[in-house]
């Protein structure tokens, strides 16, 4: 027993200077060997061993990494992956000075350099977190932030839209913390002015996308006009950073289910000083012009701008749903619905359907289910194949009401001002 025992130690260090000599030689291929074949005659407590000594004269060596994955031959670069991704999936409980998580953040670095961003994600999600602070693997809330936000980052550039909404959500969480401990700070006057605000920004911009991927785009349009407002608020954001989340703000706004919540958010974006602005950018030409006409509830016919407005919109956001059209087609129409009940007390389904571009049928059935949502207003004849808007002339009389308050007010006022112009005199 002595004897296998001695034999299986001499082969162990046997290993462990091929592995330094392969390193300072810079001998991908040596190490791939060793890696996938070479440790196999190892016990699991020696392959653990030899990777954390891998690791850590791979970071000991100045120019390893580099040339290793320099990208000028694609089968070295693989290789070395390989021999990486093998090493740090058998490591011991901890690494001195956390050297697998110091190997994790440049390998993340020089394969998004490659633009590997799957591998980069992967290679990332690896890294160890613990929250005792006695711990080499503790992390504060911002490491933590922000090494989730760059895996977030890096599945959200490749679609990866499942793993990166995952991410995120952990990301959220550690954001939260950070948060709170910023608000408890004395000197502390808010969220935004603080070490961290690029973490939180990077967290709240990837949060936005991910919700405009996943087709949320009542969230997603809040999200990105609260990033869009925050140049009141720090300087940090270019303000052509700014004008693009406005932007797709405006976007989001428009593909959005018809509700009171989408109303709130047009209005918001639609009193935005800077909509005017978007007619300067190719990609948002006619979103103003659009959005307004939503805003206050006009009939929208389809012309160049909407034409422009579609060739505009990414990939995701032209999808086909299940009831045959697009997302803007759906919103186009619940709009317009929404729009002649503003115009119309009650309409013929055949001549709302004209109206529409739609057929009579398809036109009762969007109409039924925007009743039932309750976006809007109305009940159906149909006996008579009528849609009944409810409330139209209350409407109409609340603000004819209005308008004779205001008028009023004006007039009251400027008897004031008459009285007190006599007085002087």
């Amino acid at each position: 027993i002595s004897v296998a025992k001695y034999k299986k130690n001499t082969i162990k260090i046997t290993m462990d200077q091929r592995v330094l000599e392969a390193v300072n030689s810079d001998n991908v291929a040596e190490l791939h060997q060793i890696f996938s074949s070479s440790w196999q005659s190892l016990g699991q407590g020696e392959q653990k061993a030899l990777s954390a000594n891998f690791v850590k004269a791979a970071l000991a060596s100045p120019e390893f990494l580099a040339k290793a994955f320099a990208g000028t031959e694609n089968d070295n670069v693989n290789q070395a992956l390989e021999t990486f991704k093998a090493c740090l999936s058998q490591l011991p409980s901890t690494v001195e000075n956390m050297a697998d998580n110091t190997i994790r953040l440049k390998l993340f670095d020089l394969l998004v350099e490659l633009q590997d961003f799957i591998e980069a994600a992967n290679i990332l999600s690896g890294y160890r977190f613990d929250e005792d602070e006695s711990s080499p693997y503790y992390s504060t809330p911002d490491v933590q932030a922000d090494i989730y936000v760059k895996i977030a980052e890096c599945f959200l550039h490749e679609d990866e839209i499942v793993e990166a909404d995952a991410f995120v959500i952990k990301a959220g969480a550690a954001v939260q913390t950070l948060s709170m401990m910023n608000t408890m700070k004395d000197d502390q006057e808010n969220n935004f002015a603080d070490e961290h605000i690029s973490i939180i920004l990077r967290y709240k911009s990837v949060y936005a996308r991910i919700l405009d991927k996943n087709r949320k785009f009542l969230s997603a349009a809040s999200r990105y006009y609260d990033l869009s407002a925050l140049g009141s608020q720090t300087d940090i954001i270019e303000s052509d950073d700014l004008l693009e989340f406005l932007g797709r703000a405006a976007t989001c706004a428009i593909l959005a289910p018809s509700s009171s919540q989408r109303q709130r958010i047009l209005g918001m974006v639609y009193s935005d000083e800077r909509l005017g602005e978007l007619d300067s950018l190719s990609h948002f030409a006619t979103h103003s012009s659009i959005l307004s006409k939503m805003y206050r509830e006009q009939v929208i016919r389809r012309d160049q701008d909407l034409i422009q407005f579609e060739d505009s919109l990414a990939d995701h956001q032209k999808a086909i749903m299940g009831d045959g059209l697009t997302i803007f087609q759906r919103a186009l129409i619940e709009h317009n619905m929404v729009a002649a009940s503003q115009i119309y007390s009650s309409i013929y389904f055949t001549a709302l359907g004209q109206l529409l571009g739609l057929s009579t049928e398809k036109t009762e059935k969007i109409a039924s289910k925007m009743i039932l949502d309750g976006s809007l207003k109305a009940f159906i004849d149909q006996v008579d194949g009528i849609l009944c808007f409810d409330g139209q002339e209350d409407s109409h009389a609340k603000k004819l009401i209005e308008w004779d308050g205001a008028i009023t007010s004006f007039c009251m006022q400027m008897n004031s001002v008459v009285d007190q112009v006599r007085q002087n005199v």
